[in-house]
C-alpha cells in the first residue's frame, strides 16, 4: 500500500500549521518522513495510493458499550443509540463529538467506541482537502486490540506512557509516580520507546525498551483495520470499494510482499503459452499427417491424378467417372434410392408420382401417419439417406454411407 500518512495536530489548525508525516511505497517501510505545511506535503504518485490520517492518542477517548438487539452498523438510528448509551460517560455534549465503531459490529456484544471533538476533526480534514491532500482513511494512533504493550512517547519534557491492549487504551505521564495507576501486567509485556525518551523509559520502567522511530510507528498504525471516517465523515460504500480495489491492485503490482505472487502469475502465463503452442503444433502436425494420407490414397488409387488440390472432392469425381465407365450404380442414383425407399415403407403403400433431379427424390402419395413417418425417416437414415416431409411429398437425399 503506497500511502502518505499524516499525523493530525492536537490543536486547531491554521495556515501555518505543520503536519508530521511519513511516506511509504509498500505499506511497511518508511520512504521519507518529516513535517510540512499542508500545501507542501509530499504527494503519493503510485496507482492506488491514499492519504491516511492518524488521530493522536490524546485526542481520542474510548468507551465500552453493548448495542441493543436489532441495531447494526447500518441502522439509521445508530448514532442516536450511541448518544443514549454514552450519555453518562461523556464529559462533552454528544452533539459536539464524533463517534466511530470497530470494523466488526455485533449487537449484544461488548465493543469499543472511539470519540473525539467533531469540529476539530472536521476542520483538520478540510485543511488537508483544501491543500489537495484529501484523506481516504482515518485511523487511531493506538487501538484497543491485541496483547498488552507499553509505548513511551514524546520529548523528555512532555513524555507520556501509553498502555494498549484489548482492555482499552490508558495514557499516563512517563513518571515513576504514575506507575501505580497501571494494572498488573505480565513480565514479558513489550515496551517500545521513541529515541528521545528511551533513557527515561528505561529508568522509570526498569526495563530496556525497544527503540522505534515515530515514522515507523505511524506506518504500523496505518495498517489498522479501524477507520474512523464514519457517519457524516464516511464516503459512500461504492467509493470505498473502488478505492480499496485500486489500492489492492497497486499493491499487487508494486509491493515487495506480492513479488512471489507476481512471479508465479508470470510463470503460470508462460507455462500456459508454451503448452498452448505445443498443443497447437501437435494438432497441426496430426492434421497435416491426415492430409498427406488422403493425398497418398488418391494418387495411389488413381495414378492419373498428378496434382492434388482437394483430395476428397477429386476422389469423389474419380469414383463417379469410374462408376460411369463400368455401369455401376451409386447411392445417388434413382434406382438405388427407390430400392432403399421400397425396403423401408410400410406394407401396402404405393406412390402416385415420382420426381427425381440431381440426387434428390420426391415421392408423392404415401400418406404416412406420424409414427410411420418417424420410422421411415430413421430407417432411411441408417442406409445413408436423409428424409423429410414437405406437404404430401417425402423428400429423400443421399447423405453418406452408414
Amino acid at each position: 500500500m503506497s500511502a502518505l500518512i499524516v499525523v493530525l495536530p492536537a490543536h486547531p489548525v491554521s495556515g501555518g500549521t505543520e503536519f508530521e508525516f511519513a511516506l511509504t511505497h509498500d505499506g511497511s517501510a518508511v520512504a521519507s518522513h518529516g513535517a510540512a505545511q499542508a500545501p507542501v506535503l509530499p504527494v503519493p504518485t503510485r496507482a492506488g495510493s491514499e492519504v491516511v490520517a492518524i488521530v493522536p492518542a490524546r485526542m481520542l477517548s474510548w468507551h465500552r458499550v453493548e448495542l441493543p438487539k436489532g441495531v447494526t452498523a447500518r441502522s439509521p438510528r445508530l448514532r442516536s443509540v450511541l448518544e443514549g448509551l454514552l450519555e453518562d460517560q461523556l464529559l462533552d455534549e454528544p452533539e459536539a463529538l464524533h463517534f466511530a465503531l470497530p470494523p466488526q459490529v455485533r449487537a449484544e456484544t461488548p465493543l469499543w467506541v472511539a470519540t473525539c471533538d467533531r469540529a476539530w476533526l472536521r476542520e483538520t480534514l478540510q485543511a488537508l482537502e483544501a491543500a489537495g491532500r484529501p484523506v481516504a482513511r482515518i485511523v487511531p494512533e493506538f487501538a484497543p486490540e491485541g496483547s498488552p504493550a507499553l509505548y513511551a512517547l514524546g520529548e523528555s519534557e512532555h513524555a507520556s506512557l501509553v498502555l494498549t491492549g484489548a482492555d482499552g487504551i490508558l495514557q499516563l505521564p512517563l513518571a515513576t509516580t504514575a506507575l501505580t495507576l497501571l494494572p498488573s501486567l505480565p513480565e514479558n509485556t513489550p515496551c517500545v520507546a521513541e529515541p528521545p525518551v528511551a533513557a527515561l523509559a528505561e529508568q522509570v520502567l526498569q526495563h530496556t525498551p525497544v527503540l522505534v522511530q515515530p515514522a515507523q510507528r505511524w506506518v504500523q498504525a496505518a495498517q489498522s483495520a479501524w477507520d474512523l471516517a464514519q457517519f457524516d465523515l464516511s464516503s459512500s460504500g461504492r467509493a470505498r470499494a473502488l478505492k480499496r480495489l485500486g489500492t489492492v491492485w497497486a499493491d499487487m503490482r508494486a509491493a515487495p510482499q506480492w513479488r512471489p505472487a507476481r512471479w508465479g502469475a508470470v510463470l503460470l502465463v508462460a507455462i500456459n503459452l508454451v503448452g498452448l503452442n505445443a498443443w497447437a503444433w501437435r494438432e497441426r502436425s496430426a492434421l497435416e499427417g491426415k492430409r498427406d494420407a488422403m493425398r497418398r490414397v488418391l494418387t495411389q488409387t488413381f495414378p492419373n491424378v498428378k496434382l492434388v488440390v482437394d483430395a476428397p472432392a477429386q476422389m469423389e469425381r474419380e469414383v463417379a467417372t469410374l462408376r460411369q465407365a463400368t455401369g455401376a450404380t451409386s447411392g445417388r442414383d434413382l434406382e438405388a434410392m427407390l430400392g432403399a425407399l421400397a425396403s423401408v415403407l410400410p406394407p401396402q403403400r404405393s406412390l402416385s408420382a415420382i420426381d427425381y433431379f440431381n440426387g434428390e427424390l420426391r415421392a408423392k402419395g404415401l400418406a404416412l401417419q406420424p409414427e410411420e413417418l418417424r420410422a421411415t425417416v430413421a430407417a432411411l437414415k441408417s442406409r445413408g439417406y436423409g428424409a423429410s416431409q414437405n406437404g404430401d411429398m417425402l423428400v429423400i437425399t443421399f447423405e453418406a454411407q452408414p
